[in-house]
């Protein structure tokens, strides 16, 4: 493992920061303050220093900062220094004009390609929107999973990004019409290809993410059983080759192309399965167990991931864990802070009482957040 830690974060009209600049050691990091003060705008900087829309899949626009009166979110920045062992990396990305759709981003002051960014940062996060995960449709469930996906396999968010582009062309084709038999041929071989790829990606995932879980024995956070839902999926874990999903998927969006068009959506492919929980210990859905065994069975899914990508090679992750110490008990905090350190990971955690970070006195670093200004708490 090379140890990633954040130890210098700078703002510039970022949502509520009109600037502002954190010295950080590298510790894990806990923020404290009223609702509304910035806390989960700090972590949403933090979440855009890999590639993608961060951590609340806003748009470029969203984030800048905007006074009463003006028009379009401002021009925004977020820097960073980034400590890997004994080397620093200097890293910048935002936005050079107010509504601009193109992130940009610079490493060492020189402009690269925004999937740099995912050679050097790796992060997985667990926000309040998650709370209900399992009570929400399945496109939510895909979208965490597939987050946990990306921060073992940066290439994913491309094989997703390919198929959806090719999939929303084969539906408008035939809807709007008339369908053109090459072109659908086309797209579909498109979908084919990039949707094998992605639930191999899926299936290997679970597959580790599942024995990791599985190896952590008693702990405070609820055992799980993952599945992935979808013929794909299954197909995957049951090592299929890349060729023959993309064979059958071929034939399967072939034979479904009128049931498409007269449903006016694609019913068939990877981009329609599930991932589904079980509390071992109950039996039960995750759905079925109290807010807080759900709230834990999630954790437990992202703190696994978290330790089994620590291991591997590449940078570790960084945790972004907003609101989470509210939903749990003394004894889950306590646990969630020592696996932490345990695993000798950088994480940003968010509260609004002080008392919820108390385990964490003389290990991590505190920040006292109001009116979004920052200082230390000591």
């Amino acid at each position: 493992m090379t140890r990633t830690a954040i130890t210098r974060l700078g703002l510039t009209d970022f949502r509520s920061y009109d600037r502002a600049e954190i010295a950080l050691d590298g510790r894990p990091v806990y923020l404290v303050g009223p609702n509304g003060a910035g806390k989960t705008n700090l972590l949403e900087a933090v979440s855009f220093l890999i590639p993608g829309r961060g951590l609340r899949a806003a748009s470029l626009a969203e984030v800048g900062l905007r006074a009463p009166g003006e028009p379009l979110g401002r021009a925004w920045a977020v820097s960073a220094t980034l400590s890997s062992g004994e080397e620093e990396t200097h890293l910048g990305t935002g936005v050079d004009q107010p509504g601009a759709s193109r992130r940009l981003v610079r490493l060492e002051g020189e402009p690269v390609p925004p999937g740099r960014l995912a050679e050097l940062v790796r992060q997985v996060w667990l926000t309040p929107a998650q709370d209900r995960l399992f009570l929400e449709g399945a496109a939510e469930r895909r979208k965490f999973f597939d987050r946990l996906v990306f921060a073992d396999a940066p290439i994913h968010a491309a094989h997703v990004g390919a198929y959806e582009k090719a999939m929303r062309e084969r539906l408008k084709l035939l809807t709007d019409g008339p369908p053109d038999t090459a072109w659908l041929d086309a797209l579909e071989a498109r979908m084919a290809e990039a949707g094998a790829l992605m639930a191999l990606s899926r299936a290997r995932t679970l597959s580790a993410l599942q024995a990791e879980i599985d190896s952590r024995g008693e702990r405070p956070f609820p055992q799980a059983k993952l599945s992935l839902s979808g013929a794909w999926e299954q197909m995957a874990a049951e090592d299929a080759s890349p060729d023959q999903i993309g064979e059958a998927l071929v034939r399967a969006l072939a034979v479904a192309r009128d049931r498409d068009a007269a449903a006016g959506r694609s019913l068939t492919g990877p981009h329609r399965g599930d991932l589904a929980v079980i509390h071992l210990e109950k039996d039960r859905p995750a759905a079925e167990c109290s807010t807080g065994e759900q709230k834990a069975l999630i954790l437990n899914l992202v703190l696994a991931q978290a330790a089994r990508l620590a291991r591997s090679s590449g940078p570790a992750p960084i945790l972004l864990l907003d609101e989470v110490a509210a939903h749990l008990d003394a004894r889950r905090r306590v646990a969630l802070f020592d696996e932490i350190e345990a695993v000798g990971l950088q994480a940003f955690l968010t509260g609004t009482d002080a008392h919820l970070f108390e385990g964490l006195e003389g290990r991590a670093q505190g920040l006292a957040v109001e009116g979004s200004g920052i200082s230390g708490r000591g």
